[in-house]
């Protein structure tokens, strides 16, 4: 049973779950391997062999074998038996992962130390994976569970990586943003968020514009080039539907989060900003909603006085996790509410229920710059994965669109072709990602990329109630919901809307549009309804300029996570 130097695979004979084993390293391929080998000699590996990647590899200890007792007549054969214990990443269904443990026991001591010494090794030159973290925890989002979550999920995964963290839980709105600001964050190598949309809100908020600051870039310039961070934000979900971390991860599931964390990977994702007037409003990265998905959002919180309860009907009509407030809105919202309280409201004061009956349209103008560099369309079908050739490629042809532009070989944006779509809508959605979530597994817009410069412009005209609830219904279904005669969606890099309330207030920004962009209007019933403006639903947060400019900045942040995985088959190592 002898193994080859470190430098070389190592090939050994040990015991798995009592079963004499062969068991492989190469460390060319970086793979642990193990099968059954119950004759003479190491054997072929068959249909069962079993293999870990190195980069999935936690950790490794050596087994205390003392007090271990083993009926079994093979172990009778070992006198002094050895042991490591090998913990890694267990794949399991619905793109969760698993923390699970496979202990080798070895006849000899000095094999034992030679495969832990070779394994410690190899890990040590994983140069991606965290070694000091800053964690925020928002103990009041969701469901209250951040915490419990953090200590009982995620915090013994850190310990056996042997990642060292400093832990602040948050007590107030805006803590980890102001707390980003303040500190020195050059000590760390990410920052963990322990809560839902509205905590990673701050925390991204908070590394961008630590970033921008640090750089000189002022982010209320709508043509500022940001700087992207170096330190990656890592998301432990515990709120109450985790859209962010569904649709880069494919679940919600805290150990799933944290196991990406502690194996370092890393996703680049866009990030939208959003200005009026020469001002920084706010960040976006999921949902950017005007129309019926911003009159939820303004509705709600005239009524925060409710508590959280507001929001339970809205997330019932499909709409993902934007009917709700963020989680850093909830930490004004400490008082509990009794049994008699929770029913008079699910009875009574919807949002979402209120929105949908009321069938407010809208008036405006939206002119965007359609996407060119992307090799991907809205409606083909191919969503974004781990991986992904479409986030790759048109990251490189954005980069050689600018590179022409920079030196005048191509049109620069101010005469890049525009176009303009005016009317009235029930909404405009702009969305940078799918906008999954547990209870629309396709989200908003199924084929929207995390990385490719640009998102996916949908605008929902007038229609019946019955029509809209139809295109509602799709988000929860496996139906196109982009088939609608009402329902345009583009790939844009840029857009604009303004209101036709603005616009009438504001003749000269109206007569400087219409030389600016060439006209497309298209007849379309007209609406009655006389509501002027509506807000706009920014990740969960209400914006209440109606006019606004959007850019699209390509892979401006880095997650711990690796994007969804294909439907892989779950391991059977355990």
């Amino acid at each position: 049973m002898g193994a080859t130097g470190a430098a070389e695979p190592l090939h050994s004979v040990l015991w798995v779950k009592q079963q004499r084993c062969a068991v492989s390293l190469e460390p060319a391929r970086a793979v642990l391997r193990w099968w059954r080998s119950p004759g003479p000699g190491a054997g072929a590996p068959g249909a069962d062999a079993c293999c870990v990647p190195v980069s999935e590899i936690i950790a490794v200890e050596e087994t205390d074998v003392h007090g271990k007792h083993h009926s079994s007549g093979k172990w009778q054969k070992m006198e002094k038996p050895y042991a490591f214990t090998v913990h890694c990443v267990k794949r399991a269904r619905r793109h969760r992962w698993k923390w699970a443990q496979v202990t080798f026991w070895c006849p000899e001591e000095q094999l034992c130390h030679l495969w832990l010494q070779t394994l410690r090794e190899m890990l040590e030159k994983l140069t991606s994976r965290p070694k000091h973290l800053l964690v925020f925890i928002n103990p009041f989002g969701g469901k209250g569970q951040g915490k419990r979550i953090y200590e009982r999920k995620v915090a013994p995964l850190f310990t056996l990586a042997s990642i060292t963290t400093d832990i602040i839980v948050t007590e107030h709105a805006n803590q980890a943003k102001e707390t980003l600001y303040e500190i020195n964050i050059d000590k760390y190598d990410g920052i963990v968020c322990v809560g839902g949309d509205g905590m990673f809100s701050e925390v991204l908020h908070g590394l961008i514009g630590r970033t921008q600051r640090s750089a000189g870039v002022d982010q209320n310039h709508p043509r500022a080039v940001l700087v992207p961070s170096s330190l990656r934000i890592g998301i432990i979900p515990a709120g109450s539907t985790d859209c962010v971390c569904y649709s880069t991860v494919g679940t919600s599931d805290a150990e799933t989060s944290a196991l990406h964390i502690v194996v370092g990977d890393s996703l680049a994702m866009d990030v939208s900003s959003v200005h009026h007037n020469s001002t920084l409003l706010r960040y976006s990265v999921s949902l950017l909603g005007y129309g019926f998905y911003g009159d939820i959002i303004k509705d709600s919180e005239k009524k925060r006085w409710l508590g959280l309860a507001r929001y339970d009907f809205s997330d019932g009509l499909g709409r993902c996790s934007f009917s709700n407030v963020s989680d850093t809105a909830q930490h004004s919202i400490l008082t509990e509410q009794g049994p008699l309280w929770t029913f008079f409201l699910r009875c009574t004061l919807f949002p979402g229920l209120k929105t949908f009956l009321s069938h407010h349209c809208y008036e405006g103008t939206v002119s965007f710059l359609p996407a060119q560099h992307t090799v991907g369309s809205p409606r083909d079908g191919k969503p974004c994965r781990a991986g992904c050739f479409v986030c790759r490629q048109s990251k490189q042809q954005l980069e050689e669109e600018q590179k022409k532009a920079l030196y005048g070989l191509e049109a620069a944006e101010d005469v890049e072709e525009w176009q303009v779509v005016c009317g009235k809508f029930l909404a405009i959605n702009a969305t940078n990602m799918s906008c999954a979530c547990r209870r629309s597994p396709r989200g908003l817009s199924p084929a929207a990329h995390l990385g490719d410069g640009s998102s996916d412009l949908i605008l929902i005209r007038k229609c019946s109630r019955f029509n809209f609830l139809r295109f509602l219904i799709r988000h929860t279904n496996q139906q196109d919901q982009f088939d609608f005669t009402f329902v345009e969606v583009y790939r844009v890099k840029k857009f604009q809307f303004t209101s036709k309330h603005v616009e009438d207030e504001d003749s000269d920004l109206k007569e400087e549009g219409k030389k600016r962009f060439g006209h497309i209007c298209s007849s379309h019933p007209s609406c009655c309804c006389a509501v002027s403006n509506s807000s706009w639903n920014c990740d969960g947060e209400v914006l209440h300029s109606p006019a606004i400019e959007v850019r699209v900045h390509c892979q401006l942040v880095r997650l711990f996570a690796r994007g969804i995985e294909e439907n892989l088959k779950p391991d059977s190592h355990s």
